[in-house]
């Protein structure tokens, strides 16, 4: 005559085996026979496997503590969801209880409910352990032709940000021609997740071979400007980037500062402007390349310029009174206020190296480098070149009929 044990003691057997116990000690600890128990886990166990011999428990080790509110759910994410399937919850307050949405949870017991129908927190746990363990190849590798467009934008010095930007448009719902910003960083900067070339780290705008913790601002010299503009005289109009003309500006510095490439961009269409400087980037030099360079441009498109605290400026005054437009400084150590110029500057990097003797770019090719960088289509633009929309503001009506 066959025996029958409760529901309560096969689930005090299975979170045994899953606790890290043998068949055998589990079997004994609770009195039921070993043929028993094995029938037992397999209507309930998730693609995990018992070994076979003396010891006879879960072949993977134990799984690492997983954090609660993490990617990953965790022990305690699961238990609540066994407990609130007992307790007849919907999946939308389950959710609720762990900051999760219903779908998660629905996934969850579709992929780990047992042979018999049940959900049970501890096998979920283990098989989603052993499931994490199982070596995956990354994406990159799994495909050639993807990794050849990844390559291929990376040589152009395009961030990883825009690369899978423009895949992920041009592939539509075909997910196998997109890929993450986040797995082209990972492809670069953890040996052999992706095989990308070794070389195409440096190429990104920062040139590092690893990754930087963010949180420190760059702290830079400053130069005391007792009667000019501040930032905080800057008018409201500037920061929404509703209208055009504004401009943010900085000096790229070569090796040893002893050479340097000026920088312009407005903030609204992202439309660069190099400035030449072949000689010590004195405030005397500057001042008349930058008057030079932004005489070109209608007197709407030169409404203000917004610099850093920097010597290279000292004759503002003779700006101001050239371009007719108003000159305002930032505050110290505040690179993020001229955000779209630092952004700006580390795209430049790709080409202008760090450490490098920018006296080597003369200005023809400091215009090749313009005009490549405004070509480049812009998230922010929706994917717009800054020069496509440079000229829809030169030249409205020509936007508006074509």
């Amino acid at each position: 005559m066959s025996v029958r044990y409760s529901s309560q003691v096969r689930a005090s057997f299975i979170e045994a085996v899953c606790a890290g116990s043998s068949v055998k000690a589990a079997a004994e600890m609770l009195g039921v026979p070993r043929g028993t128990v094995r029938g037992w886990w397999e209507s309930a166990g998730v693609n995990m496997r018992l070994q076979r011999g003396r010891r006879g428990g879960l072949a993977a080790p134990l799984p690492p503590a997983r954090a609660k509110g993490g990617r990953y759910l965790s022990s305690e994410d699961r238990a609540v969801i066994q407990a609130g399937l007992t307790g007849r919850l919907t999946l939308a307050r389950i959710g609720a209880l762990i900051g999760r949405d219903k779908s998660v949870i629905s996934r969850e017991i579709t992929r780990n409910r047992g042979a018999d129908g049940v959900y049970r927190a501890a096998v979920a746990d283990r098989g989603a352990a052993v499931e994490r363990a199982r070596p995956k190849q990354p994406k990159l590798a799994a495909n050639p032709v993807l990794r050849a467009r990844v390559e291929e934008g990376l040589d152009q010095g395009w961030s990883p940000g825009l690369i899978a930007a423009m895949l992920a448009r041009d592939a539509g719902q075909d997910q196998t021609g997109r890929v993450s910003h986040e797995t082209i960083y990972r492809a670069l900067y953890v040996q052999g997740r992706g095989l990308l070339r070794q070389d195409l780290a440096r190429k990104l705008s920062t040139g590092r071979t690893r990754r930087k913790p963010h949180g420190n601002l760059e702290r830079r010299g400053k130069a005391i400007y007792e009667h000019a503009y501040t930032i905080s005289d800057r008018p409201a109009e500037v920061a929404d980037r509703a209208v055009p003309g504004h401009w943010e500006g900085d000096l790229i510095m070569g090796a040893g500062n002893r050479s340097a490439v000026g920088t312009l961009v407005e903030r609204s269409t992202r439309f660069v402007i190099l400035l030449h400087l072949p000689g010590r980037h004195t405030a005397d030099e500057v001042a008349t390349t930058m008057i030079q360079q932004m005489s070109a441009l209608p007197e709407h498109l030169r409404r203000s310029i917004t610099w850093d605290r920097g010597v290279e400026l000292a004759d503002y005054a003779r700006i101001q009174l050239a371009l007719k437009a108003p000159v305002f400084f930032c505050d110290p150590h505040s690179p993020w206020q001229r955000g779209s110029n630092e952004n700006t500057n580390r795209l430049l990097r790709f080409w202008l190296t760090k450490g490098s003797d920018l006296h080597a770019w003369d200005a023809a090719a400091l215009q090749r480098v313009q005009d490549t960088l405004n070509q480049r289509p812009r998230p922010t633009l929706d994917y717009r070149t800054p020069a496509q929309a440079l000229n829809t503001l030169l030249n409205p009506q020509v936007a508006t009929t074509t």
